[in-house]
């Protein structure tokens, strides 16, 4: 199967660093999707908790390979992969993927950073990756849905700093100041089924979730082959990644993690500098 994208959409993504794809999963592989999220122990196991600079807290879970589940099938899944593929502009492998769970009333928000701040630091020289955010249920501004800088991937990599004692870096927050006067932000709200894919580069956060309904969301993440790590120490570098059929998301059916997903007990936050 080739990429799921239009010539006008593969264009969106190169000028504006990210698009939205809707109903890239229908009703029935959400569900699975979301119904073996809440069950599998091993995701429930591997729950951590990310504070924001406010305190609050966003739950996730995160692992480096995508195995046989219903959600390594989705991260395995020709629409997805060959799709990033054409994103990138050659063969990729699967970097990471991650649950992010945003409870309601108490769910905590993502400072402005881009991926590429943290991922540089696992020793990929160069920003050939990018993200798929899949809705698991409504992410709306009411519970935290992304927002992007529309082309911040052309600034390329930007210094990122520690948010004090929260386990998280935040993109140089003076040089946030003259990008966001110049630059367009831009809510991605999506419906359950939904996809959002997104350059390295990109420039994004997520507020809190005040509202009453929760924000769950599966991200997968893709390296291109010929950008393979530099360190090896970090669990994220070239493993051969198996497409599969569209069809096998459904024909798992509510499969769970078998141990061959290399689930993280910690997140990766780079050691940098403080702002000056």
């Amino acid at each position: 199967m080739a990429s799921i994208l239009s010539a006008a959409q593969l264009a969106a993504f190169h000028a504006d660093g990210y698009v939205v794809v809707r109903g890239m999963f229908d009703a029935e592989e959400v569900d699975l999707l979301r119904r073996a999220m809440e069950a599998d122990p091993e995701v429930s196991s591997h729950l951590i908790d990310r504070l924001d600079s406010k305190g609050a807290a966003t739950r996730i879970a995160l692992w480096n390979r995508a195995g046989d589940s219903v959600y390594g099938m989705a991260a395995r899944c020709e629409r997805m992969v060959d799709t990033m593929a054409q994103l990138l502009g050659g063969p990729v492998y699967h970097f990471q993927s991650k649950l992010t769970a945003k409870e309601p009333f108490v769910g905590g928000a993502w400072e402005w950073h881009q991926d590429y701040g943290y991922w540089y630091y696992n020793g990929c020289l160069f920003p050939h990756l990018a993200s798929c955010q899949i809705a698991l249920d409504r992410s709306g501004m009411e519970n935290g849905c992304l927002e992007m800088v529309r082309g911040s991937h052309h600034l390329g990599r930007i210094d990122h700093v520690p948010v004090p004692g929260e386990g998280q870096n935040v993109a140089d927050p003076a040089r946030m100041k003259d990008i966001l006067a110049r630059q367009e932000l831009v809510p991605c709200e999506l419906n359950p089924g939904d996809a959002v894919f997104f350059h390295g580069n990109t420039l994004h956060r997520s507020a809190q979730n005040r509202s009453e309904h929760r924000r769950w969301t599966l991200i997968c993440c893709y390296n291109r082959v010929d950008n393979d790590t530099v360190i090896r120490d970090h669990d994220r570098y070239y493993v051969p990644l198996e497409a599969v059929p569209d069809s096998a998301v459904k024909a798992a059916g509510l499969r769970f993690a078998s141990g061959d997903e290399h689930f993280t007990s910690r997140p990766f936050v780079p050691k940098v500098p403080a702002a000056v």
